[in-house]
């Protein structure tokens, strides 16, 4: 594989990630925000609250923001990723621990731009639904400047750092249990159906961080809303105390739904489109 960044790689990950999504991607997100904001919320519950407050239109609210998140983000992910990715492999490094670094490694580079893009999705989601994406920019500007655009900063680079390593890492390690499952040869070409399995079982393992995502989307709620600040410790404190263990995984459904959905775009997507063009 070679090593280094490639300039498709900044073509191809604003693609996957902006068709990951506007398709399944952000009824995901909002099912998944809702539920980790309004706690006391079943599973169902929360999906008839959010149809009931726009029909299937509601499961799309915050897609402005959430395009252009997923434009940068997926540039930075992918050519960040990838290029760690190939030079850990071409030095001679486990497969399954190249994931994890490359995973990490991406991860964090997309805090940069995620901080402000998921507080505009979140404050759509939980907030006041009649105020429009710039109206919600100019108010938060107008209140606390720049930085008012990332709370939760730290919920989210824990948050993003352990997702990608553990989407890339799981499933490189089960690709390589697949090949040699499947082939009995650790360097035999797994199929597309077996490269998609491999995703699913990558994106259903790395759920374990929910509790980052609901301390993220806690913090941005509470600050797109005026509430008092938490820190990320703070909310997992909150939280264990009002619902118990159990709220740190609230939303964990449709958090697996939107975990699986962007590993296959991200993570197994890129594998199948660099093996097609000959990219690696």
């Amino acid at each position: 594989r070679r090593a280094g960044g490639d300039w498709r790689d900044l073509v191809l990950g604003p693609t996957l990630q902006c068709l990951e999504a506007a398709s399944l991607g952000m009824p995901f997100e909002v099912w998944k925000t809702r539920m980790g904001r309004f706690r006391n919320e079943g599973t169902l519950e929360a999906f008839r609250n959010v149809y009931s407050e726009g029909g299937v239109a509601a499961f799309w609210r915050g897609t402005g923001p959430k395009m252009i998140e997923s434009a940068t983000k997926g540039a930075i992910l992918m050519y960040s990723k990838e290029a760690i990715l190939g030079s850990c492999l071409q030095s001679g490094m486990d497969p399954t621990l190249s994931g994890v670094l490359a995973g990490a490694g991406g991860g964090v580079c997309q805090v940069s731009v995620m901080g402000p893009c998921t507080f505009l999705v979140t404050g759509a989601v939980t907030g006041n639904a009649n105020e429009t994406t710039m109206q919600r920019i100019r108010r938060t500007y107008a209140a606390h400047g720049i930085r008012g655009f990332y709370p939760g900063g730290t919920a989210i680079a824990f948050r993003q750092a352990t997702n990608w390593a553990s989407r890339q890492g799981f499933t490189e390690a089960v690709r390589h249990r697949f090949k040699l499952l499947f082939h009995g040869d650790a360097d035999a070409k797994l199929t597309t159906g077996q490269n998609v399995l491999a995703g699913v079982c990558g994106g259903t393992l790395a759920c374990w961080n929910h509790p980052f995502e609901v301390a993220r989307i806690e913090m941005q709620a509470r600050a797109d809303q005026g509430q008092s600040q938490l820190s990320m410790m703070g909310v997992f404190r909150m939280v264990v105390r009002e619902q118990g263990v159990k709220g740190l995984f609230q939303g964990i459904i449709p958090r697996w739904g939107l975990g699986v959905w962007q590993t296959l775009f991200m993570v197994t997507g890129p594998k199948l489109v660099r093996d097609a063009l000959g990219m690696d």
